[in-house]
């Protein structure tokens, strides 16, 4: 896949995101730079704005692991939300990252740690805290 899908970010996501960005060091998370880009090219836009089928933080997904036909529903969330029920995913993790923005439908291709890509496809947005009407949480 040579084209990207469009990122739609939040304000408030894009805001937290850059402040926590700023407190790593590049060897602290080696995939800074690539997050970096994916907000750069990101559509930012208000909380309330936000299509009720992008991915934004703290939201619950499925999607799909093309080559093993995989399906996962994890939730998005910051590095300090994570917890040891397997449920969660933090946006510092590769595919984290991948899936921040991208809508129901989309596919991206994204680098695994230790080498290759993980072909995705965001099957289902189960739950947006913005769709909720949870604009500040």
């Amino acid at each position: 896949m040579k084209t990207r899908p469009e990122v739609v970010i939040s304000s408030l996501d894009a805001d937290r995101l850059d402040a926590l960005l700023s407190a790593l060091s590049d060897s602290a998370f080696p995939g800074k730079a690539e997050l970096e880009a994916e907000l750069a090219r990101a559509n930012i836009v208000e909380p309330k704005d936000v299509p009720s089928t992008v991915v934004s933080m703290n939201s619950t997904v499925r999607f799909r692991v093309e080559a093993s036909d995989e399906e996962f529903e994890l939730t998005l969330v910051y590095p300090k939300d994570m917890d040891a029920s397997g449920s969660k995913i933090s946006i510092l993790a590769p595919v984290g990252s991948a899936l921040l923005g991208l809508s129901q439908g989309d596919q991206i291709q994204w680098p695994k740690p230790g080498g290759g890509l993980l072909n995705l496809r965001i099957e289902e947005v189960v739950y947006q805290p913005e769709r909720s009407g949870e604009f500040h949480r």
